[in-house]
């Protein structure tokens, strides 16, 4: 573990994996811990391999506390959230080509993964799901598209997204959900949370 200053009252961490756990794991654990220490942050937002402690008074207290935290077992699962995809995408036969396979084989395989939420950014509801296997990994488009729809199912390196509103996008894409991934009046207003499980169910 690393922690750096992030400003007059941030800390970022570093978090090394260990015992076998995936940094998803380890940052979950870390991210779970310190808020149930009460160390003062404003926010506690984790990343891919990083958290970051926003809003401190003492940021000098806060990394002497951080230094107490180890690792825990992994922690029990909640629930899993269904999400219907139809997989239609403008990349799919580019990903299936990767990947071996035909279109349903691609489909079918993306769809048969456990999916985390690592982390949210890029836009309001938009979740970063760890799952899919390093074999697997595809490169973003050499080009970015100037709008991809909402609800567009993507994969990106050893990531998959749902996009939650239409934007630029560099990632290729699988197929498309009509849920609503980000909705104001919503408690919380994101559907995909950091630390929430997702399975994803073939439509067509």
């Amino acid at each position: 573990m690393r922690i750096r200053p992030y400003g007059a009252s941030a800390l970022l961490v570093d978090v090394d994996p260990q015992d076998g756990s995936s940094a998803t794991e380890a940052v979950q654990d870390l991210a779970h811990w310190a808020r149930s220490q009460a160390l003062g942050a404003a926010e506690i937002v984790p990343g891919a391999t990083t958290v970051l402690l926003s809003g401190l008074a003492d940021p000098l207290d806060t990394e002497r506390r951080l230094a107490a935290w180890r690792p825990g077992p992994p922690r029990p699962r909640g629930p899993v959230l269904e999400l219907p995809v139809r997989y239609d995408g403008a990349d799919l036969d580019d990903v299936a080509r990767r990947w071996g396979m035909t279109r349903a084989e691609a489909a079918a395989t993306h769809a048969s993964l456990d999916y985390v939420v690592a982390f949210c950014g890029f836009a309001p509801g938009f979740a970063y799901l760890a799952g899919l296997p390093a074999e697997l990994a595809v490169p973003r488009l050499a080009t970015p598209r100037p709008r991809v729809p909402a609800g567009s199912v993507a994969v990106a390196d050893t990531w998959t997204g749902v996009y939650p509103s239409s934007s630029p996008g560099g990632w290729r894409l699988l197929g498309r959900t009509d849920a609503a991934l980000w909705d104001t009046d919503r408690d919380p207003p994101a559907l995909l949370p950091p630390g929430g499980r997702v399975r994803l169910l073939v439509t067509g």
